[in-house]
């Protein structure tokens, strides 16, 4: 498995981490042995960037994923998150950049992982109601302590990430980027390597659209969040399937598949680039991980473009943008 550099300072992770949300909520139900075992055939695969938040569960994710690396912590990079806060029932708090909570919310995650530190701490989304320096002051003070090693944003605005870094060096960007979201392209990409930063892509699969595994909304379950979100509402669904059909028509003819090609294409944009499907079965873990054999020629880059160019996909990512890109 290729490695490839988060920012400067020696933090190298494999081409191609693993997104542990799903295994705890969201995408329907978990199965935590099958979970751990996908874990461990990451690490077999040479994976070895795991990436989960505290508020996913809530909370029950860290614990998961600190259960499946207790007797291998050496072997995997630890990326976890805070911000957007929980109560221990699910119920939304809200999002919070407060210094005090910086550290409350660290300590809480490294009792959870079962860890002494972090290789990779984010905020998970930027607070409007604090200074973006007062909250990475805090992190920061992580660092000195050694709690955490490195640290990151997710879904920050370029000004934002400009302000971040001044305080103390953002080693990596975690933001969604597919063929479907394409629109970090315009301003976000360009400042984050203009200062020498990392980019973790996550949802490379469009949430699983893209995967081609997706044909019906009831090919998710009751339960799903995706079934709240635009791109999978009966006014943009019927569109956005025959745009996966498109890839999945270049994806037979290069003899892989439409999930292979998509994360293949995020692979393509740049080695400072690290996507991070997400998958709770080791077979479709699998099949992610033949990505990174893709080639993606220029002329497969062509039409690609051509097929779904930047834009095309119908909806928005989220049903509430506003926390997006600040």
């Amino acid at each position: 498995m290729e490695k490839r550099a988060v920012g400067a300072e020696g933090l190298r992770v494999s081409a191609l981490g693993l997104g542990c949300m799903g295994m705890s909520e969201f995408y329907g139900t978990g199965e935590e042995p099958e979970s751990i075992a996908t874990i461990h055939r990451a690490l077999e695969l040479g994976i070895n960037f795991l990436d989960t938040a505290d508020m996913y569960g809530p909370f029950t994710n860290e614990k998961l994923v600190g259960k499946a690396i207790a007797d291998r912590r050496s072997e995997v990079v630890i990326a976890t998150k805070f911000g957007n806060e929980r109560n221990p029932d699910g119920s939304w708090v809200g999002i919070n950049g407060r210094p005090e909570y910086v550290h409350s919310a660290c300590d809480a995650s490294l009792e959870r992982l079962g860890v002494d530190h972090i290789d990779l701490y984010y905020q998970h989304r930027v607070d409007a109601e604090v200074p973006i320096e007062e909250t990475v002051g805090a992190m920061t003070e992580l660092v000195q302590s050694g709690k955490v090693k490195f640290l990151g944003l997710s879904e920050a605005g370029p000004d934002t990430i400009r302000r971040a870094h001044a305080v103390h060096p953002i080693r990596a960007l975690q933001t969604e980027y597919s063929l479907f979201s394409r629109e970090c392209e315009k301003d976000v990409l360009p400042t984050v390597r203009s200062l020498g930063i990392a980019f973790v892509a996550y949802s490379p699969l469009g949430r699983g659209f893209l995967s081609g595994q997706i044909t019906s909304i009831d090919d998710l379950a009751p339960d799903d969040r995706r079934r709240s979100f635009p791109r999978f509402q009966e006014e943009n669904f019927d569109a956005n399937l025959k745009l996966v059909s498109r890839i999945q028509e270049i994806a037979a003819e290069k003899s892989v598949t439409a999930g292979q090609l998509a994360i293949a294409w995020v692979l393509a944009q740049g080695d400072d680039i690290v996507p991070i499907p997400g998958t709770k079965r080791r077979n479709y873990l699998e099949e992610n991980a033949g990505a990174v054999d893709v080639e993606v020629t220029a002329q497969d880059r062509a039409r690609i473009d051509e097929v779904m160019p930047p834009g095309a996909a119908a909806g928005e990512r989220y049903p509430d943008m506003s926390s997006v890109d600040r």
